[in-house]
């Protein structure tokens, strides 16, 4: 039997297997993994095709056999096939990602940018947010790290962000409490992206709102990017309509 599923390391609150099984019609499992785990399970190759979250999606690389440009150039993978035993990497994130800003209709071009975390889903969010030439893109995060600034640092040098993407998990259920930015100095924000969709409102989005900024969760990136990654994983082609459709089903079982 062929082998579906999302590999990662805590998938509690992943909604992955709902939305593969009304895509496509094929059994969709949700396998968590230790590090030692990890390993073994790459190298056993047990699988037709799989999805990668945190945190392999960069310690997935090496095993592959072959990675696409975009997902090379991004330097993280989310989807993997095999293909008679050669495995091949690939990012449906990045365009997960830029179908959330078209259908939202979040301008990026000439905007100041800040970005929340620089983890294997950054650099996919990163790598989409420079294709649509902002006028700065700067990385946020809570310790010192070099090509990123502090929290402390991002609201006194850059309260005149328009735009603020969330890539960390802070908020993620079930710490729902938590929040990765006070958004108080920023009072030039147009619109705040988490890419979290569990909880559907985290608290940084419920800020957002708050100052009557748009806020935008991750459950339509979530969805278009399984999308793209059945087209991988089946090497078919689906309007995105699909897209669309399964995403109003999706919601409506996330709301009730």
């Amino acid at each position: 039997m062929k082998r579906y599923g999302l590999i990662g390391g805590k998938l509690g609150h992943s909604y992955s297997k709902i939305i593969h099984e009304k895509i496509a019609d094929y059994t969709y499992d949700l396998i968590p993994l230790s590090t030692d785990e990890f390993d073994d399970f790459m190298t056993k190759k047990d699988f037709a095709a799989i999805n990668v979250t945190i945190p392999y999606k960069q310690d997935v690389i090496p095993y592959l056999d072959y990675v696409d440009e975009a997902a090379g150039q991004i330097g993280a993978v989310n989807t993997v096939v095999n293909k008679n035993g050669r495995l091949s990497g690939f990012n449906t994130d990045y365009y997960g990602f830029l179908y959330t800003l078209r259908k939202f209709n979040i301008k990026v071009e000439g905007k100041t940018v800040l970005v929340i975390g620089n983890g294997g889903a950054a650099k996919a969010v990163m790598a989409a947010l420079n294709s649509l030439k902002p006028k700065s893109m700067t990385i946020v995060k809570y310790k010192v790290e070099p090509g990123t600034i502090t929290y402390e640092e991002a609201a006194k040098s850059f309260s005149h962000a328009e735009l603020i993407v969330n890539t960390s998990p802070v908020g993620m259920f079930p710490d729902i409490n938590a929040t990765p930015l006070d958004l108080t100095p920023y009072d030039r924000l147009e619109a705040v992206v988490d890419i979290i969709y569990n909880p559907d409102v985290t608290k940084l989005l419920a800020d957002a709102g708050a100052k009557g900024v748009m806020a935008v969760n991750g459950l339509l990136m979530l969805v278009a990017q399984a999308v793209y990654a059945c087209e991988y994983f089946l090497d078919k082609h689906f309007d995105e309509s699909v897209i669309d459709n399964v995403y109003e089903e999706i919601k409506q079982i996330v709301n009730k």
